[in-house]
Formats: structure tokens, sequence, C-alpha cells
């Protein structure tokens, strides 16, 4: 774990981005915000950190050495981990195209660079809001059924 100092019970989310600099600032964000992290240098050390375990989210890079996000969004599909691990594109790159493509490959959402760190921290909080479940047991009763 890259981020001691926050609970174990706090979301963990995996940044990949193979620029040291911007994995640092991404990282040092979201600690401050609660966030526990891993980090990935290049899309084959993320799919190698999903294998050991599956984040709460992942924010993912597109230009990146070995394999870039578009083929890790591919292998993440083909193993049926985009359901489990939702995942952000945060890159440069800003082409149309490329938001559609990474977008129909599972990603959620995609914010470019640079980035301003609220925006960062919002679109985090969204992909890791869990939906709630709906209550066990029969379904609930309106008060005007309450009465019959």
């Amino acid at each position: 774990m890259e981020s001691p100092s926050v609970p174990l019970s706090a979301p963990l989310i995996l940044i990949v981005d193979d620029d040291a600099l911007i994995q640092e600032l991404i990282n040092i964000r979201l600690c401050q915000a609660g966030y526990r992290t891993e980090r990935a240098n290049d899309g084959q050390q993320a799919l190698s950190r999903l294998r050991d375990h599956l984040p709460d989210a992942m924010i993912l890079d597109l230009s990146m050495p070995r394999l870039d996000g578009f083929g890790v969004l591919e292998q993440m599909k083909r193993l049926g981990l985009l359901a489990r691990v939702p995942t952000m594109v945060l890159t440069a790159r800003n082409q149309a195209g490329e938001v559609m493509e990474a977008i129909q490959l599972g990603a959620r959402d995609f914010l470019t660079k640079p980035f301003e760190d609220p925006m960062l921290l919002s679109r985090v909080a969204r992909l890791v809001r869990k939906v709630p479940e709906a209550p066990a047991g029969p379904p609930s009763r309106t008060p005007s059924q309450l009465l019959w």
C-alpha cells in the first residue's frame, strides 16, 4: 500500500500512469482526500496488480509503454473486470474518437490533463460510490395499505 496513514477501510484507487510526477500528484491528492492508493507504471503492471487484488476504482492513462490504456481496457473487458473496477481515463489526449473508444471499451469517465483537483476528486468519488442495495424481505407497504 502506498498510503499507510489512511484507514484500511478507505477505498483503494489504482493509479496507472507512466509519468512519475503525475502519478505522485494524483497519489498525494487522493491520500489527502482519504483514499488508499496503489500505483502502476504501465498497462502490464496494472494488469498484474489487478490479478493480485481488485481496487475499488482505477485512474488510467492512455499513453504508456508496453501496454497502453486502450489495451488495459480491452484486457479488463475480456476478463470481466470492468464491471468490478470502475475506471476513469485521465490523459492529455482528448480527441473525440479516443474519448468514444475509451467509453466503448468500458471506461466510466474521461478527464483530460491538466486537471483541477476538485474535478479529479469529485470524479473519483463518483467512481467509488456504491449503489445502495434494496432492503431484504417483503416490499414495504404504503400508509394506506397499513390501514386495510
